[in-house]
């Protein structure tokens, strides 16, 4: 049988899974954003995101978690921009999410470094 050893990108892409909407959460802890705006901060010097088309299915995910809500704002440079603000059920999945991370991070450290 033949193995293949993971690339980089697969790696990645496996630890993005579970990761990326908890980060988005984080970025709307300091108020509401619009999508474009996240993309900069999740993609930009970070592994975190690849394309904005990744990013607006996860908005609509959360979004029918009701862990954020949105709101339309006029653009004075095109069409309406759709801001995203998170919710008392974000934060509290976000502060559940960072305890089980921290937990999880530290396990993961120590098995690696034995």
């Amino acid at each position: 049988m033949y193995r293949m050893v993971p690339t980089s990108d697969i790696v990645l892409t496996q630890l993005r899974k579970g990761v990326v909407e908890y980060c988005v959460l984080a970025c709307l802890r300091s108020g509401p954003a619009y999508g474009l705006e996240l993309a900069e901060r999740l993609g930009s010097d970070s592994s975190l995101l690849t394309s904005e088309g990744t990013l607006y299915p996860l908005l609509s995910r959360v979004r029918q978690q009701g862990w954020v809500t949105t709101t339309q704002v006029p653009s004075a440079v095109g069409p309406p921009r759709r801001y995203y603000e998170i919710t008392d059920e974000g934060r509290a999945a976000l502060e559940t999410f960072l305890a089980t991370w921290s937990r999880f991070t530290t396990d993961v450290r120590t098995t690696l470094e034995s």
